[in-house]
């Protein structure tokens, strides 16, 4: 039994790939889309990116564009629970300092002890930096689609693509794959 596997990974060790030539060729005046702009320009203006990709589609593949939206209403969203979950932790700090110093609790807080407060503020100062990483995430998460996004733009989704891998014998003892892509 071991025998028959080390045979099996000495043959398969021994066969040489052997594919054929890219029949892409790009001339000088046809230019390739670039995923590293895309990934540049939504670095710098989020959803950027996104449009330039759309920009860059052929005529029946465009659908980039409706992204656009969501990353904003995503940073948005996220933008807006910071700042909330900020001003709110801020008051809650300014509340228990007031208390410490001997001063009159807030009419908003007032239904809290010192404990109560010290609690509010922990459980604000997690949402709040949940926010943050929710804002992070989400900004790299629309630089990441642009990057991927923009590798497929130029990708050939006609129905006449087909792929065969056949043996082959390459020379008298070698024995290789023959890998065919008809585009």
């Amino acid at each position: 039994m071991l025998r028959t596997y080390g045979l099996l990974i000495l043959l398969i060790l021994s066969f040489r790939l052997h594919g054929q030539e890219d029949s892409l060729v790009v001339t000088d005046t046809a230019k390739m889309h670039s995923p590293k702009k895309a990934v540049i320009f939504s670095a710098v203006l989020p959803g950027a990116g996104q449009v330039y990709n759309h920009l860059a589609m052929p005529k029946g593949k465009k659908k980039a564009f409706w992204k656009v939206p969501l990353i904003y209403g995503g940073l948005a969203a996220t933008g807006y629970f910071l700042v909330q979950n900020q001003s709110i932790q801020k008051e809650l700090k300014q509340e228990y300092t007031n208390r410490m110093n001997g001063g009159v609790p807030d009419v908003r807080w007032e239904q809290f002890d010192d404990d109560g407060i010290l609690t509010l503020f922990r459980q604000y100062q997690t949402q709040r930096d949940l926010s943050i990483l929710g804002v992070g995430l989400v900004y790299v998460l629309q630089v990441v689609d642009a990057g991927v996004e923009a590798h497929f733009v130029d990708f050939d989704i006609s129905e006449d693509l087909s792929i065969q891998l056949r043996p082959t014998i390459l020379s008298t003892r070698t024995v290789g794959l023959s890998l065919k892509l008809d585009i």
